[in-house]
């Protein structure tokens, strides 16, 4: 008889709409919650939904699992997307617009297709002026103009109850963050 390796992967599930809009939470009660589900190496990066962990679960199963005990937990229907170093890493390296002392760079976290949902969307809203988007294999990048982020049609467009179980983005510099420490 074998003995079955199991082998942990590094995940960073990216949680839409923590800390805004009255959804509060501590990121150390959340990590404690990871960690009550059977996630190891659980930790944050920086207070707006940013959980590391591993676990030899595939992502299908950590999303049920993780949405369904931060439900219960925080009382509030959670959504929560989930990539690993590599996807983190592409998502990072692959930006095709370069760093704008005037501009914030978003990446973003979805359902498989979310990039062309959120590229229709743009198409049809009205822009600011530099403000753009593309996208780089199965990765949706915005670029808009600081001070526009949420008064842009596009942003508001994010906003739409429709949509939260689709995505969450965060800035560039965060999801940078979040690679340095996996």
């Amino acid at each position: 008889m074998t003995k079955r390796i199991e082998t942990n992967i590094s995940f960073c599930a990216f949680l839409r709409g923590v800390n805004v809009k009255g959804t509060n939470m501590k990121m150390a009660e959340a990590c404690q919650v990871f960690e009550q589900a059977g996630m190891k190496k659980v930790s944050s990066v920086l207070a707006s939904g940013n959980i590391l962990f591993s676990s030899a679960k595939n992502k299908d199963e950590l999303k049920k699992l993780l949405e369904k005990v931060m439900s219960a937990h925080f009382d509030y229907e959670a959504f929560l997307f989930i990539k690993d170093k590599n996807e983190v890493e592409t998502l990072v390296s692959k930006s095709p617009f370069a760093a704008d002392a005037g501009f914030h760079i978003y990446g973003f976290a979805g359902v498989d297709g979310a990039e062309k949902i959120l590229m229709a969307e743009f198409e049809k809203s009205g822009k600011a002026i530099g403000e753009e988007a593309q996208i780089t294999g199965n990765n949706f990048y915005w670029k808009v103009p600081k001070g526009n982020t949420l008064e842009s049609e596009f942003g508001k467009i994010l906003g739409r109850r429709s949509l939260k179980g689709t995505f969450t983005s965060r800035n560039l510099n965060t999801f940078e963050k979040v690679l340095r420490k996996m």
